[in-house]
């Protein structure tokens, strides 16, 4: 267990088929390497005598056994050839071996021999199928950390001091350096550092190899660790404490062993002229380091031997325990550890801490995730690294501070779940101390620093994390929120220049921004996260979440945590200025219970921050019994497992401040004693130990940091003191000497700072947090996904904007514009995703400020400006490219953005009609049929202003009034610059896409376009009466147009908008009394919304139709300017629009408008085109619109403006409505039930009485034509509705209202004077029609009428007429003389022969008969005898007998 897999790579190694002449090949090159090596050894030994022999009794010359060795090996080596990996290599070895542990051989030729070795080793022979591959490795590490030799000048000693780390390096790079074991890996790593230490004192080149040479081991042993099967099996026989940890290997196997002589000095110090390099030698530096670092003990006492197996066995976990162990030792000890007087030239305090740090480095980028399957190798980083990366993180080297973060990013990337309170710590004590220089960092401090917490901020789920785990725990400190709040302030150029630190803390800034914004494509986004709410008590210390593995549980339980600590917050905020009260707002919002308990309490004291502790030490302090129980409660929430006295009293005692009165301290002291008594009672005889010594402990603290005590206490007097103490006994003496050094050199704070920033990680904080750590809910680790994005961002949201607005106003170079852009594009996007509109509405406004649109300027100036100004053009298309994307979400940025537009409008930076062209274009695209129509119509004779000409405008108008040459004061040519500032703004306002804003506002969110729309309204201002300025004019025609182009894009939402848009129109209208391009865009603009609208709003058809109003209500020289224009704008909606107009409301407006042409010269026509539309053939007449139309006809009829011929064609369009009538009375009839059926005609019959009503008037009129017309049409749609079936009521009213009515009309004027017999030419001809009118009608309805009970009364005044007629004196008489007499005896002979009028024989009274002749007698005496010649037989004769010829003759003369 614990030891390395054999890779696959090997494993193909062994399975690869072998080629056999390559094999033979490449087996006699080694045979030849090794006779070399061999030669070349010998070659060097024999340049000494003393090495060509020997001289033994018998004066026989032998070799030297070393001698003898090689040349036997050279004898062997080509009989191997084709067996090499059967041999054992201790054979080829051990010669040269032997030489590198000779210590008579001198350095040059140990170098040789080691050469040699190193040689064989990188010649790949040794691999795991050769045999006893696992001796032969451990024989050379063994012989190469055993080297001995004789030094005869310092270069050839670095040299073999080179060749020794050379060929270790090629072991542990070998196939078979698997097969070394963790004693021999050890030994290796032992013997490299010795060499780097002892290469302080030597040349620099030694200094560089070696350190390199230990990088590569450490990095060559921990590549391995992924592939070590996982294990807890690290020691054996028994677990062991923090102090025999420290050294691991004893005697033979550890890195510091004993010299043979028991001194501890370095192997060099004092050397003679031989050098020894072995294990067993004099110790290195490390012996003297750890013995710096242990507790006053010797390393090999208390060290804990490895089971002998595990330390032979192949190297696993134990040798990297060890290693690792070894290398953060080298980071305790630096600050114990003099300078010798051969110090290197780098500065000790920099350059070991710098090695060390950056071993520990390699081993964690290659150890990586795989530490967390070891325990004893997570707890070394846990523990000792990070308390060792917290004290070198203060360093005042920025080195090491730099290296110090690159350790601390790595274990972030591979650790962080097992390191959540340590990573806290660093950024709390190193990080957010360092970064600001009121905690005295020097400016490399502050930049090293700024630039490792970019690098963090650019991990994505980093602040996101640091959210979820620090921010939501009440525990913990707010390190998300401190931290963005440091990068906003750092990036803030405060009364100074941009600087390297302002850019870097951007960076930083924008790098957390943008992974947010990265992170709203991957799903799981909540705009708007539900609110946290407690509904009732829960212990706020105890909330749990069931899985911290499935975001579904965890999201929501971190909103609560971070819930509950703001409530907490706040709840310290009210208890700091009234205690009581502040509880009572806890219990208000369920964070403490109704009734409050020691516990609740207790724990709202131990784990709220903010508290002011003076309060909190007076509250525990008290002698009210709630209050003891709080305090007792209170120390019950601390854990002081395995901590020394002091320790745990400075935890304590940091959390509150500790009364002054004897009383009060006496019971917080009492508490802390029994809590500390119950886990740590090792030494102490029961609680009153504690006590006592506590109280002595804090007595002492007083005795040595009060200034005022003049005489200290010594430690003799210290334990004196404390005698007698423990249970009658004394306590140990150690353990009271240690308990006063720890009081003196670091005082007891009593006195805890109030808000003091960033605390200092002491000791006891570290212990402490220890503690902690393993109590402290599981580390979250955060996706892609945006689960709490939106309650970060709207934390650091305000912050960001405002940092980056600061650095994006005191830039110069365009890169960083970009990054700033990069920013403000990023902040948009998130504020949109999340629905965050107060964000981006301070995103808009701050970013037009930069736009330099609204500044106040000159109008030559600006444009020239604005194209040299890259960080005022970039800002414009970066608020049109948020207006364009995230428009929805925007609400009053709309205004600032619209004053943007403006500006440029103004500057003629704009095409000319962009809203209208971007209104007709979205138009056209979705109507072909007639978009162009209505487009080419408004748009060219309707559109332009009369009277007011419209300035040259858009940007090529400006360029061109930029290249002209005015005549009367010529204009230089422009020069290269400002052609190159024109064009490029010409690409900036393409870029804008500002077009889109309106055209694409049919995506907008409701209440965006609702905001965008009211905006457009406050942008053009309230219209004056009176003159304006034309430039005032220009931005509301402007805004209208922008208004209108939104309207018409949004006609699915037009119920949103048309209130605004209407009043704002209305006002325009009512406003204005001159004629002028805004009430020019204000009246045409309603008309074609109304055109547009119409066929899709068939809900809102009376509502525009409604506001058409407005032109009515038009001043009259307003009025009459545009009448012809808007007739025939009229004139196309109805004509497009007729179907979809079908209330009587709407109608009535059309009507009306149409009514008004009628009196107009020019806009006669068009009205009466669209009239004759809807009325012609009944194509679109309805009850609706009946009697409007008819009105309105009639107005065309009797108009004198147009031709006689219009006015014909008018009446006939008045006639020929009775058709429609008489259909609707069928279609009524075949489809409705009988009350329905009565309703209809009922208004059926209102509808033909408004027609002959609208006909009588015309008969009146002055040209005979029209009115000779208007009789005959009258006559035809008074006898032809026999289908229609009026009711008979309705034909009395008729005769009154209508014929009787008109003939009394024509009489007056046929008897007016000589004026009015002018005007009405020919009116005897009138009055003849008018005549046969009366009595052909009368007759058509004589069976109707004669069933009337008013029809007496009816024939008197048919009679009455008759005779007024035959007594009126005009030209031309003789007509109605002859007329009157013909038509009256053939009414009688009608009424005759129907029975209607027949003799009776009651005398005077009412009848028909003696009413008749009571009048005609008086006429005609004699047309009764000529009517009834024998009256009694025509009394007693049947109706029905009578013949026909009268009948016929009556009906002639009528029709003549």
């Amino acid at each position: 267990m614990g030891r390395l897999r054999l890779q696959s790579s090997i494993k193909a190694i062994e399975e690869e088929p072998e080629d056999c002449e390559i094999t033979s090949s490449s087996e006699a090159a080694l045979a030849c390497m090794i006779n070399s090596e061999i030669g070349a050894v010998l070659a060097v030994m024999r340049r000494n005598v003393r090495w060509g022999g020997r001289y033994v009794s018998g004066d026989d010359q032998l070799e030297h056994s070393l001698i003898q060795s090689l040349k036997a090996l050279r004898r062997q080596i080509f009989s191997w050839q084709n067996q090499w990996q059967s041999v054992n290599p201790a054979l080829y070895l051990q010669p040269f071996l032997d030489v590198i542990r000779s210590d008579e051989t001198g350095a040059p030729i140990t170098g040789v021999a080691l050469s040699s070795v190193y040689k064989i080793l990188t010649f790949d022979v040794l691999d795991l199928n050769t045999v006893n591959v696992e001796d032969a490795m451990h024989l050379v590490v063994d012989a190469v950390t055993s080297c001995r030799f004789e030094v005869t000048d310092p270069a050839s000693e670095e040299v073999v001091l080179m060749k020794i780390l050379q060929v270790l390096l090629a072991c542990m790079k070998s196939k078979a350096s698997v097969m070394l074991s963790n004693q021999h890996v050890c030994t290796i790593v032992n013997t490299c550092f010795r060499v780097v230490h002892q290469a302080g004192t030597k040349g620099e080149l030694l200094q560089r190899i070696a350190r390199h040479t230990m990088h590569e081991l450490v990095r060559c042993i921990f590549s391995h660790l992924p592939n070590v099967d996982n294990t807890e099996r690290s020691l054996v026989k028994g677990g062991s404490s923090s102090k025999n940890e420290v050294a691991r290997f004893d005697n033979d196997y550890s890195f510091s062993s004993k010299s043979e002589n028991g001194s501890r000095t370095s192997e060099y110090d004092g050397l003679p002229s031989s050098g020894v390099f072995n294990s067993t030698s004099s110790s290195s530096l490390v012996s003297g380091m750890m013995d710096e670092t242990t507790v006053g003990t010797d390393i090999g006492k208390d060290a804990v031997p490895y089971d002998l197996h595990l330390l032979t066995e192949p190297y696993g976990i134990p040798c990297m325990v060890e290693i690792f162990h070894f290398l953060c030792s080298l980071l305790n000890v630096v600050e114990h550890v003099g300078m010798g007087p051969r110090a290197n030239t780098i500065s000790f305090d920099e350059d070991v801490p710098l090695f060390a740090l950056g071993l520990i480095n390699s081993a964690i980028q290659l150890g990586g995730p795989a530490i967390r399957n070891h325990p004893r190798l997570l707890s070394l980083v846990q523990d000792e690294l990070f308390r060792n990366l917290m004290q070198f993180g203060l360093s005042m080297s920025p080195l090491i501070l730099s290296m110090v973060c690159s350790i601390v990013l790595n274990l972030y990337q591979h650790l962080r779940t097992a390191l959540k309170l340590q990573l806290e710590a660093f950024f709390s004590c190193v990080i957010l101390r360092l970064a600001q220089s009121r905690y005295g960092a020097s400016y490399q401090q502050q930049e090293v620093t700024m630039e490792a917490l970019v690098d963090f901020c650019r991990q994505k789920t980093f602040m996101a994390e640091m959210f979820a785990n620090l921010d939501c725990d009440i525990t913990c400190g707010n390190v998300f929120e401190d931290l963005a709040n440091l990068l906003s302030k750092s990036a803030f150029p405060v009364n100074s220049p941009l600087s390297s630190m302002h850019i870097l803390a951007l960076d930083g800034l924008i790098a957390v921004i943008q992974g947010m914004a990265e992170r709203i494509g991957n799903g799981s986004i909540n705009s708007d996260p539900p609110p946290v709410k407690l509904e009732e008590y829960t212990p706020f210390w105890m909330v749990k979440c069931e899985n911290y593995c499935d975001p579904d549980h965890w999201v929501p339980f971190v909103r609560k945590r971070k819930y509950i600590k703001r409530r907490l917050m706040i709840g310290a905020d009210h208890f700091n200025r009234d205690p009581k009260k502040g509880l009572e707002f806890l219990q208000g919002t369920h964070l403490l219970p109704e009734k409050l308990d020691p516990q609740s309490v207790a724990c709202f004291f131990r784990y709220t921050a903010g508290l002011d502790k003076n309060l909190v030490g007076d509250f525990l302090g008290n002698h009210d019994e709630f209050c003891v129980q709080v305090l007792h409660e209170f120390a019950g929430t601390f854990d002081f497992q395995d901590m020394n006295l002091d320790t745990a009293l400075r935890l304590f005692l940091e959390t509150f401040r500790l009364p002054g009165e004897s009383q009060k301290i006496q019971r917080v002291l009492e508490a802390f004693a029994e809590r500390y008594y119950e886990q740590s009672s090792q030494i102490l005889a029961n609680k009153d130990v504690a006590f006592v010594l506590s109280y002595s402990l804090i007595m002492l603290n007083t005795d040595q940091h009060n200034a005022q005590v003049k005489k200290k206490m010594t430690e003799e007097d210290f334990i004196r003191n404390n005698r007698d103490i423990n249970g009658g006994n004394d306590l140990p003496r150690e353990f009271l000497s240690e308990l006063y050094y720890s009081i003196c050199k670091n005082e007891i704070r009593t006195m805890p700072e109030q808000g003091a920033g960033f605390a200092e990680m002491t000791p006891s904080r570290w212990i402490d947090l220890m503690h902690k750590s393993k109590k402290t809910s599981p580390y979250i680790v955060a996706d892609s996904r945006a689960y709490l994005d939106h309650d970060m961002f709207a934390i650091m949201s305000g912050p960001t904007i405002a940092a980056i607005s600061v650095v994006f106003d005191y830039a110069e170079h365009e890169d960083v514009y970009q990054t700033c852009i990069d920013g403000f594009l990023a902040v948009a996007k998130i504020s949109a995703c999340h629905h965050l509109e107060d964000v981006l509405d301070d995103l808009v406004v701050s970013l037009c400020k930069f736009t330099t649109l609204l500044n106040p300027s000159s109008v030559e100036e600006p444009v020239l400006a604005f194209g040299d100004d890259a960080k005022a053009r970039m800002a414009t298309v970066t608020v049109f490219t948020i207006a364009n994307r995230y428009g929805d979400f925007i609400r009053t940025g709309w205004r600032n953005i619209l004053d943007c537009i403006l500006r440029l409008h103004k500057l003629g930076l704009l095409p000319a009609r962009v809203a209208s062209d971007a209104a007709d274009d979205s138009e056209m695209s979705s109507e072909p049929g007639q978009g162009k129509l209505l487009t080419n119509s408004l748009s060219s004779a309707h559109m332009q202003s009369i009277g007011t000409p419209r300035r040259s405008s858009g940007l090529m108008g400006r360029f061109s009034q930029l290249l002209s040459l005015d005549t009367e004061e010529p204009r230089s040519q422009p020069t290269e610059q400002q052609l190159a500032a024109h064009q490029r703004t010409l690409q900036t306002i393409q870029k804008c896409h500002i077009d889109s804003i309106f055209t694409e506002s049919k995506f907008l969110l409701a209440d965006s376009l609702l905001q965008l729309a009211q905006a457009l309204i406050w942008a053009a201002g309230r219209p004056q009466k009176g003159n304006s300025s034309p430039e005032d004019e220009d931005t509301a025609v402007f805004c209208l147009e922008l208004l209108i182009a939104i309207t018409l894009n949004n006609r699915d939402r037009i119920g949103l908008l048309w209130q605004g848009v209407y009043e704002h129109i209305s006002n325009i209208v009512q406003s204005t009394v001159v004629a002028c391009a805004l009430v020019e865009k204000a009246v045409f603009g309603l008309l074609r919304i109304c055109q547009r609208l119409l066929p899709y709003k068939e809900n809102l058809a009376d509502e525009l139709l409604r506001s058409l109003q407005l032109v009515l209500k038009l001043d009259a020289r307003v009025a009459d300017q545009y009448c012809e224009q808007i007739t025939q704008e009229v004139s196309r909606l109805v004509k497009a629009n007729a179907t979809h107009i079908r209330s009587q409301m709407g109608w009535r407006t059309i009507a009306s408008l149409l009514s008004i042409t009628a009196r107009h010269p020019d806009a006669s026509e068009p009205g009466f085109d669209a009239l004759s539309f809807i009325m012609s053939d009944g194509a679109h007449l309805s009850p609706a619109n009946f009697i409007l139309c008819i009105d309105a006809a009639r107005q065309f009829a009797e108009s004198r403006l147009g031709q006689t011929d219009r006015s014909l064609r008018a009446v006939d369009l008045m006639a020929g409505s009775v058709a429609c009538i008489r259909r609707w009375a069928q279609d009524a009839r075949d489809a409705m039930a009988e009350v329905e059926a009565i309703k209809l005609s009922q208004d059926i019959g209102e509808m033909w009485l408004k027609l002959v009503q609208g006909l009588r008037k015309v008969c009146l009129d002055q040209r005979e034509e029209v009115r000779n017309h208007a009789l005959v049409s009258l006559q035809m749609c008074l006898t032809g509705v026999d289908e229609i079936h009026l009711p008979h009521g309705l034909w009395s009213e008729c005769f009154e209202m209508v014929i009787f009515t008109m003939l009394d009309d024509l009489a007056e004027i046929a008897q007016g004077n000589s004026q009015t017999q002018k005007e009405y030419r020919n009116i005897e001809g009138t009055l003849v029609l008018a005549l046969k009118l009366l009595m052909k009608v009368f007759l058509h309805l004589l069976h109707e009428l004669s069933q009337l009970s008013s029809f007496c009364k009816l024939w008197r005044n048919v009679i009455g007429r008759m005779e007024k007629y035959i007594k009126l004196k005009v030209k031309r008489s003789e007509k109605l003389q002859e007329l009157v007499p013909e038509l009256l005896k053939n009414t009688l002979l009608v009424m005759k022969t129907k029975g209607v009028l027949v003799p009776t024989s009651t005398l005077g009274g009412d009848s028909i008969w003696e009413q008749t002749w009571l009048h005609v007698n008086k006429m005609f005496p004699s047309l009764q005898a000529e009517v009834f010649p024998q009256g009694s037989e025509t009394i007693q004769s049947n109706p029905g007998d009578s013949g026909r010829t009268p009948v016929s003759d009556e009906t002639a003369s009528l029709n003549k």
